[in-house]
């Protein structure tokens, strides 16, 4: 056998072998069901099974379609799953988990659906429903967000759960961080961690859509919302001004970066207001060293600290005010006082 047939067998049988394994991740286009024949494999790809099993498999599937069709969903998602979970390696298992997840999603059975759907994800990534299901789980993950319940008991309303919600969001992101949905699954991400108290994760969350999609319809959203968490975390001027500081970097970043933004005005009260406060701070403090410690060097740091964080502004012209009663304090403070003459007694 000459080098060039071995080496032609040998890939003839690698393709063979790459045919067989990848026969159980079928298309679920390439299966289709008629109510005259059945579930049926078309465009020459094999079932994955073969002898017994191949007819039970399909024998459950053509049962399973026939109580769907007769509305014994119930029943109809039992026979899925079971093709599922007997079959997993055959063609029949993506489409038997899809339509038990669909199944499910129409019963409001929302954890279990996404389960399923994520099954299907999971082994067979794939398949051609890769983004019909990955948008099955959004809808599912944003009604969680937006306070669905799931029954209790199958019979009364269960509680809210957006801590789900998140789980399911992140889920999605992870099976598809290119598609449409990522920016969108971290703006619902940030938004779950807000409503249950949870900032640092939402800050987070936003900081992530910024720097993984920065060219996202979204990420000017994302910086007013980082900005206005931030501003939203400010106690006033009396206190620390780390949150302020961070709520004006985000301010003044969205409005340099998206200057034709609808947002612009939202983000030029938001950053004026920042301003003010953190200028009053300043004051605050200066205030302090200049009336309590008539330490007028550190007075003039602080004064000029808050012209320079708003200049154009009423607090800015009141800092300069004060400096100059800095000023005449300070020069009170250096003149030397004058001696007083001493009398003396004579002595007669």
């Amino acid at each position: 056998m000459s080098n060039h047939t071995a080496t032609r067998l040998r890939t003839l049988l690698a393709l063979a072998l790459i045919t067989l394994i990848a026969a159980p991740l079928g298309i679920a286009a390439d299966l289709v069901w008629t109510p005259e024949t059945g579930w049926k494999s078309e465009g020459g790809i094999l079932t994955g099974l073969t002898g017994p099993d191949g007819r039970n498999a399909l024998a459950l599937m053509n049962a399973a379609r026939k109580e769907e069709e007769a509305g014994k969903t119930k029943d109809a998602i039992k026979s899925y799953e079971r093709v599922g979970k007997r079959y997993g390696n055959s063609i029949y298992a993506p489409e038997a988990m899809y339509r038990a997840a669909t199944l499910r999603f129409e019963r409001n059975e929302f954890p279990k659906a996404f389960t399923d759907y994520q099954t299907v994800v999971s082994r067979y990534p794939n398949t051609t429903r890769f983004n019909q299901i990955i948008g099955e789980q959004y809808i599912i993950a944003a009604a969680y967000l937006n306070g669905a319940r799931s029954p209790f008991l199958w019979i009364f309303p269960g509680f809210t759960n957006r801590e789900k919600a998140i789980q399911y969001f992140e889920t999605i992101l992870f099976n598809a961080p290119y598609s449409e949905y990522a920016p969108l699954c971290l703006m619902h991400i940030a938004a779950g961690h807000q409503r249950i108290g949870n900032t640092n994760e939402s800050l987070y969350a936003l900081d992530r859509l910024i720097n993984n999609y920065g060219h996202s319809t979204l990420t000017p959203e994302a910086y007013i919302k980082i900005a206005d968490i931030y501003a939203s975390l400010v106690d006033g001027a009396d206190y620390d001004q780390g949150a302020t500081k961070e709520a004006v970097t985000y301010y003044e970043d969205f409005m340099i970066l998206y200057p034709n933004d609808p947002h612009i005005i939202q983000a030029e009260k938001g950053l004026r207001k920042m301003k003010e406060i953190m200028a009053q701070s300043k004051i605050n403090i200066a205030d302090f060293y200049f009336k309590k410690r008539a330490n007028y060097k550190a007075a003039r740091v602080f004064y000029n600290e808050a012209i320079t964080v708003f200049p154009d502004s009423d607090i800015a012209a009141r800092a300069r005010k004060r400096l100059e009663e800095v000023e005449v304090a300070a020069a009170k403070a250096t003149q030397t006082p004058k001696k007083k003459k001493r009398k003396f007694l004579g002595i007669f």
